[in-house]
């Protein structure tokens, strides 16, 4: 039986370092993508022509009801035959982000749902203009709503960077792969590189935490 022996992976210990980072590069990219798909998208629906909403829900539709391998695979596979080539982090990035996108506008076009046209119309009768509107009565109880489901689907973005490694980019679980073929110690390995994906999930939430507490002054768990 084979003893565990985790000291050979010291010496990738730089390798670790950079796919973490790319991962994290990649998860931050493809959100600053998903939250403005997200936020026009839910726009669009709320006061969008027609045939906009339309599209819109259709995307959504879409990228929420087929594997997000899949999306990624016609990115980084398909498009180039339509002369659209980009490298396997850029396909990454905008699958990723598409994915988030349409979860992003659902979350958001929810929250500001959520909020009473009463709300709006008082808002309106105190003459403020359709922005100050927005800024001040709609934004603010709509930002409070949304951001729990917000930041549980950051974490799970975080997780789908791992799908990446699918197409080569240079990620974490990616690297993870390389080292195994490199050592041969696959438990050692993938039981760092899960340590590793949790360590970042736990600092994710206590930071999301913290950002909830100074913004929305909820309660801190302890």
């Amino acid at each position: 039986m084979q003893t565990l022996n985790f000291q050979q992976l010291l010496r990738y210990q730089d390798q670790l370092i950079d796919g973490t980072l790319h991962t994290l590069l990649l998860t931050l990219v493809a959100a600053v993508i998903g939250t403005a798909i997200g936020v026009a998208g839910a726009a669009a629906v709320r006061s969008g022509p027609r045939p906009v909403r339309w599209a819109i829900r259709g995307y959504v539709e879409l990228i929420r009801n087929t594997p997000s391998l899949i999306q990624l695979f016609v990115v980084f596979f398909v498009l180039p035959g339509f002369g659209l080539r980009m490298g396997a982090f850029e396909a990454a990035a905008i699958a990723l982000g598409l994915y988030f996108g349409a979860y992003c506008t659902e979350i958001v076009r929810a929250g500001l749902d959520a909020i009473p046209g009463s709300q709006v119309e008082a808002g309106q009768c105190l003459g403020l203009t359709r922005w100050q509107v927005f800024r001040h009565v709609v934004l603010p109880p709509a930002l409070r709503s949304v951001y729990p489901a917000f930041t549980s689907q950051f974490v799970l973005l975080l997780l789908g960077t791992s799908l990446a490694s699918q197409i080569s980019a240079e990620e974490l679980f990616h690297t993870g792969g390389f080292i195994e073929t490199r050592t041969y110690r696959s438990f050692e390995v993938y039981a760092v590189i899960c340590g590793i994906y949790f360590a970042l999930v736990m600092i994710f939430k206590l930071l999301f935490a913290a950002v909830g507490h100074l913004a929305f002054r909820w309660p801190v768990r302890r």
